[in-house]
């Protein structure tokens, strides 16, 4: 098994020992367990535990390994809950005091795929408030003092520390990925559409992805598989090459390297020095590196991904939050966040016709993105400007995640590179569809390229 971070457990690597009866996965609860009661009360990763109801259903697996008929691939595995995705028995609070309190009486799509699999359904983790907000009050398992990103903030930071191996996050700019490069551990947005929403608290359709964070890039794999094979999302293919077992490691030929203007404005010299680091490594290993400064469909593709199409985008989202966020503003005020109130300023000012024109642009797009990227195997870029930055009051930039996000396409975050004593996360972008083929490459570049 590779790991990149010495406190993560992996569910994957433990199955041959479930199976050989060495090993229960009510033990390997307890484990995780044990992790939590170390390290929860600083990093604050949940907003609800269910240890009574956790310790039943990893019960009920052990009796299953015993007689030789776990239920699925996820059997036994013990997996965190965003705390905006329906929860039958825990609270889901949104991150938000308008939902204290607030319980639903069924599980989200993802969570009844989990939870019909045998996945030992563990705790809801901290979100900031809807997805969107500023901050919340996790911390960063690598160093207190430092975020771990948002919003799936308790999802990454459990998984950094060892308390689960897997957690369920979403991403509708950045939410999934920047928080897995922050806490040193896989991060995996799926083409858009791929894996089920339903159940999940919206922020906009069209661009919001479910995520899957994993200390390990095969419990990633596995728990992504398992809920698109389980609960295919309705008029959308299952995941590519979805399965039990990694896609085999394949080398790129050929990636485009992404600058994006937030390489001058946001990086600094040690994160550019590791990220060029492992650049070199891949071409010394035989993998040809395009670029704007020697490539004329690379350079293409970065005249395109600039700030004005970030901000397009972010119009389409305003305008797809009207429902339920006008009502959210309306009926509790102060109580919603001022970006979200905004946001509505913002939807507000925007006719149907500036929408439809905002999607059009978007889908032109899209369409010359896929155009450019034929000559390539993968985009590869930074998956945050750097390390996790100091302080809880704001959870880092997004500005080096958006373009996948707006543009729907299949994203890993691999924790690569560390600057200092901190992690950061390589970014790995292909093509919408093909999520399988970008897991093969994303397997070798474990393999092959970590120090």
């Amino acid at each position: 098994m590779f790991s990149y971070n010495a406190n993560v457990v992996s569910f994957s690597h433990a199955l041959a020992r479930f199976r050989s009866g060495k090993e229960t996965p009510r033990a390997f609860l307890e484990q995780c367990i044990a992790a939590i009661e170390s390290r929860e009360a600083q990093v604050q990763a949940f907003a609800a535990l269910n240890l009574e109801g956790a310790r039943k259903a990893a019960d009920a697996a052990t009796e299953r390994y015993r007689s030789g008929k776990p239920l699925s691939m996820v059997d036994g595995c013990p997996v965190g809950i965003k705390d905006i995705m329906d929860t039958r028995d825990l609270n889901t609070q949104m991150g938000s005091p308008a939902f204290a309190g607030w319980q639903p009486r069924y599980d989200a799509a993802c969570v009844q795929a989990l939870r019909t699999g045998g996945a030992v359904i563990l705790g809801k983790t901290v979100t900031t408030a809807f997805a969107c907000g500023a901050s919340n009050k996790t911390t960063n398992p690598h160093d207190p003092l430092r975020t771990p990103g948002g919003s799936s903030s308790g999802s990454a930071a459990s998984v950094g520390a060892g308390m689960v191996p897997a957690a369920l996050g979403t991403q509708t700019q950045g939410s999934t990925l920047r928080p897995a490069s922050y806490c040193g551990i896989v991060g995996f947005k799926p083409t858009h559409g791929v894996l089920t929403m339903q159940g999940v608290h919206p922020i906009s359709l069209t661009n919001d992805h479910m995520g899957v964070l994993a200390g390990t890039l095969e419990d990633t794999w596995r728990i992504a598989s398992h809920i698109s094979l389980a609960h295919c999302n309705a008029a959308q293919p299952v995941l590519h090459r979805a399965s039990d077992r990694l896609p085999r490691a394949a080398r790129p030929k050929r990636l485009l390297r992404l600058y994006t203007g937030a390489w001058e404005k946001e990086t600094d010299a040690a994160t550019r020095d590791a990220f060029e680091e492992v650049l070199t490594r891949a071409a010394r290993a035989g993998v040809e590196i395009a670029s704007r400064d020697n490539d004329a469909a690379a350079a293409k593709l970065e005249s395109l991904l600039t700030e004005t199409f970030i901000e397009q985008c972010l119009g389409i989202t305003a305008y797809e939050m009207k429902w339920p966020y006008q009502q959210y503003v309306e009926l509790h005020g102060s109580l919603i966040e001022k970006r979200v109130h905004d946001r509505m300023a913002q939807a507000q000012a925007m006719t149907p016709a500036d929408y439809a024109a905002r999607l059009a642009a978007r889908t032109t797009m899209c369409r010359e993105i896929k155009r450019l990227m034929r000559g390539f195997d993968a985009i590869v870029t930074l998956a945050a400007s750097g390390p996790a930055p100091v302080g809880l009051a704001h959870t880092g930039s997004r500005t080096f995640l958006v373009y996948a996000t707006f543009l729907g396409l299949p994203a890993f975050s691999l924790p690569l590179m560390r600057v200092g004593d901190l992690p950061v996360g390589l970014q790995l972008i292909g093509a919408a569809g093909r999520d399988g083929t970008l897991c093969a490459h994303a397997h070798w570049m474990t393999q092959s390229l970590a120090t």
